[in-house]
């Protein structure tokens, strides 16, 4: 009969531990010290510490930065289980080299680090750049909706949140009356051992539910005294949160989420993240000319010239169609590669039937402001349309008898239900040109291919921060600390990228 010896996982033992031995070569733990240590100025910090003379010496930023990065990239996104690593887990104990922040201090450190995040990010994007990661001639865009620390059940217009808080305050006197009356009724005396009844625990968790909804009713009050209603377009109302305001509900494909609208500038070559934002609009659109400013700065901050994104090409989805999006890659003279909603339709791959009409079929005959369908009928300006204020579109529309009987009429019309053809393009003919000349280049087999190449650029990159590393929510609230957070996010996924280059480096003894 076979015999084994013994072990128990539980079981603890005292051994001397040399923490640079810890980190071993290949590993995320050895990049995430080599690069903080040798490759970012920590100094940037320096400015916020002015206790040379007089109070304890605080902890080193490098070694809260460390604890703060391996513990998003372990899955620990909250500080109190962060703390909890730094005294029980071996790696984390290493990288922190044996001193453990609590978790107000590591809070405290992310929460405020806005101007020194982007220092830092530039720091590793440099790095990246050294060690040829960086290509510089494709980018491209994309967003992903990720949960704020707010609850969607707190949103609503404010005559929407008057009406909850008196619902709630209708709760809380109920609470305090039945507290009351159970304060009033004798209960009967029970053995030791007995365990108490269902009347006793509501009777002991009447307080506890009374606290926090008092708590609820004082914290939308204070809300809907000290803030504005936010304004939204055709002049209504956006809803607000009492939670955090700058959050915003949006629609994904697990439903409606109160979150925020988290964007990435990917390089192509080794989906290094060149510029980062979390978004507080649902709507991709809105992110397109910030994203790409953004990512100008980075490189320009990196030792990249003034033009480093002219002729690049950006490869975004549908969703960033639009004039303001168009007008910055005019400025910049970006190659953009940004389809409008039917261009599958359009796309033989993808359609069996004969692939729809779209607006370079249309011939446009500015002296007379009209456009001519393939089949020859005139298409004749009805209105335009306005957003914010101004002119955003111009609206075009064949004769219905035109339509009738036409042949083209599958191919034409949006639904078999309409009568006649409409057309809608920018106001601004410059961006309508625009808009003609990108409906072409995407729909040529040259741009169906570049355009392809989008999925397996930036896709993976959020599948890699959401579900392998499980960075899938923020813990922080205000659309500043969740910056700095989402940041933070994209900061493991770059120095992941850079694992392979870190060699053997000699480390200099602490000071």
């Amino acid at each position: 009969m076979a015999r084994y010896k013994n072990y128990n996982y539980k079981q603890m033992i005292m051994i001397p531990v040399c923490f640079e031995e810890q980190f071993l070569p290949g590993t995320l733990e050895y990049a995430i010290h080599t690069l903080i240590e040798h490759e970012v100025d920590m100094s940037v910090f320096d400015a916020k510490y002015n206790n040379d003379e007089t109070g304890c010496r605080a902890f080193n930023p490098k070694i809260l930065l460390k604890a703060v990065l391996l513990g998003y990239a372990r899955r620990l996104l909250s500080s109190r289980e962060i703390e909890k690593a730094c005294k029980n887990v071996i790696s984390f104990m290493a990288i922190t080299c044996g001193q453990a922040p609590d978790h107000s201090t590591i809070a405290a450190f992310v929460s405020s680090m806005e101007n020194e995040i982007k220092l830092i990010f530039r720091d590793i994007l440099l790095y990246c750049d050294k060690k040829g990661l960086l290509g510089g001639t494709c980018f491209s865009i994309d967003g992903c909706k990720l949960p704020a620390n707010a609850s969607k059940e707190m949103s609503g217009t404010f005559e929407q949140l008057e009406k909850k808080k008196g619902r709630l305050e209708k709760q809380l006197e109920k609470l305090f009356e039945e507290h009351q009356h159970n304060d009033l009724t004798a209960f009967e005396e029970h053995q030791h051992n007995d365990l108490p009844t269902f009347e006793e625990q509501q009777h002991n968790d009447l307080p506890a539910k009374a606290r926090k909804l008092e708590k609820k009713v004082n914290t939308m009050n204070n809300f809907l005294k000290y803030n504005e209603p936010k304004s939204g377009q055709k002049h209504k109302e956006n809803k607000s949160n009492v939670t955090d305001n700058d959050s915003q509900l949006m629609l994904t494909s697990h439903g409606v989420i109160q979150g925020y609208n988290a964007q990435a500038f990917v390089d192509s070559k080794h989906q290094i993240i060149v510029f980062s934002d979390a978004g507080s609009s649902g709507q991709d659109d809105e992110h397109g000319s910030i994203m790409i400013e953004g990512a100008k700065e980075n490189l320009k901050a990196i030792g990249k010239d003034e033009d480093c994104l002219k002729n690049v090409d950006v490869l975004c989805d549908s969703n960033y169609y639009s004039p303001t999006n168009f007008q910055k890659l005019i400025d910049l003279e970006i190659n953009g590669y940004i389809p409008d909603k039917d261009f599958r339709k359009r796309d033989p791959r993808y359609t069996h039937s004969d692939p729809k009409f779209s607006l370079t079929d249309f011939d446009y005959q500015p002296e007379r402001d009209v456009y001519i369908c393939p089949a020859g009928a005139e298409l004749t300006r009805q209105r335009d349309t306005k957003r914010k204020g101004k002119k955003y579109y111009r609206h075009y529309a064949a004769d219905e008898k035109a339509c009738l009987h036409c042949q083209n009429r599958h191919r034409c019309l949006a639904k078999k239900t309409s009568k006649r053809r409409w057309l809608s393009v920018y106001y601004d003919k410059k961006l309508a040109r625009y808009a003609r000349d990108m409906i072409e280049r995407i729909d040529s087999d040259e741009g169906r291919k570049k355009y392809d190449q989008r999925f397996g650029m930036v896709e993976p990159v959020f599948a890699n921060i959401r579900y392998q590393k499980r960075m899938d929510r923020f813990g922080l609230r205000g659309k500043k600390k969740v910056d700095i957070q989402w940041r933070l996010y994209c900061l493991v996924h770059n120095i992941e990228k850079c694992i392979p280059f870190c060699g053997n480096v000699a480390f200099s003894p602490a000071i």
